[in-house]
């Protein structure tokens, strides 16, 4: 097998996660096909200080390094990614690399130095959520969505903040060797489950509004604890000490939706996470979860993530018998 140059742009101020993760993933993956050869390049050869201080070495400069012959450009992100899209050097040698290359991608406010390359006009993308308003304010032609973990339009692959670096990766790596080569990648590096790009960089858990008294928090809990049970407004009202009309009103106002909203949004969650990670039958999932019958949940379902159950099954559930693993060692931010 020909091996595939994959390229990393950094640059002064870059996230090392960016960087590493990525590298890791398509190093993991060469490993076992031999499918890749991996290059970093910055303005300037040598050491690279990181957005946290940490030194690492670009082995080409700009001035080094022919563009051509790069496969797939990976540009990062960091704090520094608004001076180094002012370095006409770096952008015009990444415009160069990306005009011969199979496929471009960023990870999180990377997308800044593409768009600066105009390798993003007219094409859906996304970055850091908290990068949204200034890309699309700065960079008009391109159609920015902050919500997936990563977006792919044609050969131009974006990705959100830090560890979606990863995702992406190995989305990537699925693209070229097949799911099997993805998974014993995410598997050696302990990834306990890959994300799908249409997954949200705000998982409800994670970024919904968090109650502000006690009774309320009584109700999440339960929730949370067991997404499967009967939530209805009767059962948390009694769990908060509420009347249900005052629960009613108190939930959307602490927490910015409706009790049956929040309920259903933490069921399906709950679901994709036993689709990708088990063989059980989806009649099976949407009992203990609360749906009662395959096609609430696969109405449910498709109304938050946009795709079938069997769909997202097929896409991002392993092939592999799993291994036990550390349950700490499940990733969930982005």
């Amino acid at each position: 097998m020909n091996q595939r140059r994959i390229v990393f742009v950094i640059f002064d101020g870059f996230q090392p996660l960016d960087l590493v993760g990525p590298h890791e993933v398509f190093q993991h993956a060469a490993a076992r096909s031999g499918a890749y050869a991996c290059a970093v390049v910055s303005a300037r050869a040598g050491a690279v200080r990181s957005s946290s201080g940490l030194l690492l070495h670009a082995g080409h400069g700009v001035n080094d390094l022919d563009p051509a012959g790069t496969d797939t450009l990976v540009v990062v992100g960091g704090e520094g990614v608004d001076r180094a899209r002012e370095d006409a050097a770096l952008v015009g040698w990444t415009a160069a690399a990306a005009a011969g290359a199979r496929r471009i991608a960023s990870v999180c406010s990377g997308a800044f130095l593409l768009a600066a390359a105009g390798l993003l006009d007219g094409r859906r993308a996304t970055t850091h959520w908290a990068r949204e308003h200034q890309l699309t304010r700065e960079y008009p032609a391109v159609r920015v969505d902050c919500d997936p973990v990563f977006v792919r339009d044609g050969d131009v692959w974006t990705s959100a903040g830090v560890t979606a670096g990863m995702d992406l990766a190995l989305a990537l790596v699925e693209d070229d060797l097949g799911r099997d080569a993805a998974h014993a990648a995410a598997r050696e590096l302990v990834l306990f489950l890959r994300r799908p790009g249409s997954q949200s960089q705000f998982s409800l858990a994670l970024w919904s509004r968090q109650p502000a008294t006690e009774p309320l928090r009584a109700a999440v809990a339960a929730v949370h604890a067991d997404p499967g049970a009967r939530h209805g407004i009767a059962e948390l009202a009694a769990v908060a000490g509420l009347s249900p009309r005052h629960l009613q009103r108190r939930f959307t106002a602490e927490l910015g939706v409706p009790p049956g909203t929040y309920v259903e949004r933490i069921r399906v969650e709950a679901a994709q996470r036993a689709l990708a990670e088990s063989d059980e039958p989806v009649e099976a999932i949407a009992r203990r979860y609360g749906f009662g019958t395959a096609e609430t949940l696969r109405r449910a379902f498709h109304r938050r993530t946009g795709v079938a159950p069997s769909e997202y099954r097929e896409r991002f559930g392993s092939t592999l018998a799993p291994e036990p693993l550390h349950p700490t060692t499940e990733r969930t931010s982005a």
